[in-house]
């Protein structure tokens, strides 16, 4: 993809190239590939652009079902200028979609004006819909309205239509977003160490053993537990921070490789490298690759931004931390020994990729039950494992 033109506006150049590429019968990931937009721009950009041209053929006041799947318009159809189609048809046309594009641009950039005509038509429509329990979006696209579902929500919150927030139920649930000040990964500490690297480096040592490091937020502002995730096993071990913060982090990390050297493990060894994501108290690297001395022990590799799903391993394990702390519990009366128990539990429970045996099971087979000790699980017999709220209490 040409990344030049990520995150920019459509020129008529990328309308014609859609139209061009539509008549023959390229998908859109081919399309978005040739414009250098993602696949999903190219059905918006599709769907909210084409017109409806009769040509005076139309006998079926009705949807011709082809269009109801990709690519939603008669660009490519053999039955385009036939008398044969009784349905009407749906055209995606470079010159139209660029002046449509035009005139929204210019609406928005100019302000409501609240004597035009097609103000209140719109308010009109928007006000029946709403009436009718439809979404905001579904009314546009629907209507095919020129405007943004952030203008409409905009303009009734500014009092411009009829219809009140109140009358919006999903818009009244949620409350207002509050700015957030968290600590970010510098870019400097991500040179080497995103997720293309990370796959480089996988690829080029496919046997060794990778870690997900996560982190799971009880009340706001309290207390956070840092989750270790050995993926090879599902094995997964929490270390408590009083508060989400880098120092929280880095000061932690280095208890748990003196803990290990006390014990008699190098923590390079256990973790040669660790997955994570952008969040700000993974962001004294230094303290997570070196060892006590200062010399590095360990790869540290960032997911890219919102890709939770580059490290689903971590993020699937932690719902078994949730069966026994519900979303929304506090920390802030937590131990270690407490989310020492929970996660000695939850590796206790039998899993069905490994066959009957738990994740406990498997690391101890592969390590050792001194070294499970040291990172603070202990056995549990399959009897006494308790998955739900019910083991704090």
């Amino acid at each position: 993809m040409n990344q030049e033109k990520k995150n920019k506006h459509m020129t008529l150049d990328d309308r014609i190239e859609i139209q061009e590429c539509l008549s023959k019968g390229m998908t859109f990931k081919e399309i978005g590939k040739r414009i250098g937009k993602n696949q999903t721009t190219v059905s918006r950009e599709i769907k909210l652009h084409q017109r409806t041209h009769t040509n005076g053929f139309v006998r079926i006041d009705e949807v011709c079902p082809k269009l109801l799947k990709a690519p939603f318009v008669c660009n490519n159809c053999e039955k385009r200028s036939r008398s044969s189609c009784p349905y009407r048809r749906q055209i995606y046309d470079a010159k139209y979609a660029q002046a449509r594009y035009e005139n929204v641009l210019s609406d928005s950039r100019t302000g409501i004006a609240l004597n035009k005509e097609s103000f209140y038509e719109t308010e009109s429509i928007i006000s029946n819909a709403v009436s009718h329990g439809q979404h905001i979006y579904h009314a546009i696209i629907t209507n095919k309205l020129p405007t943004s579902t952030a203008s409409v929500y905009r303009y009734i919150k500014r009092g411009y239509y009829s219809v009140k927030p109140i009358d919006l139920p999903r818009a009244v649930k949620f409350k207002e977003r509050k700015s957030s000040h968290s600590e970010h990964i510098p870019p400097c500490m991500k040179k080497g160490r995103t997720f293309d690297e990370y796959l480089t480096f996988i690829e080029d040592n496919p046997n060794i053993p990778v870690t997900q490091l996560d982190t799971v937020i009880g009340r706001i502002g309290g207390k956070t537990i840092m989750t270790l995730h050995f993926v090879q096993y599902d094995f997964m071990t929490g270390l408590l921070l009083e508060d989400k913060s880098s120092a929280q982090a880095a000061e932690k990390i280095q208890n748990l490789k003196k803990l290990l050297n006390e014990s008699g493990f190098r923590f390079g060894d256990i973790f040669p490298v660790i997955l994570t994501d952008n969040g700000g108290e993974f962001s004294k690297v230094p303290a997570f690759e070196n060892d006590l001395d200062g010399t590095q022990e360990t790869m540290l590799f960032f997911c890219d931004p919102a890709m939770p799903n580059e490290k689903p391993h971590i993020e699937k394990n932690h719902t078994l931390f949730r069966d026994i702390v519900p979303s929304g519990s506090s920390f802030d009366d937590f131990t270690q020994d407490t989310v020492n128990l929970i996660f000695s539990h939850v590796n206790a429970v039998k899993r069905k990729q490994f066959n009957g045996k738990s994740a406990y099971d498997m690391f101890t087979f592969s390590y050792s039950s001194q070294l499970a000790q040291a990172l603070g699980i202990s056995f549990v017999a399959p009897q006494d494992v308790v998955q739900s709220p019910k083991l704090l209490k």
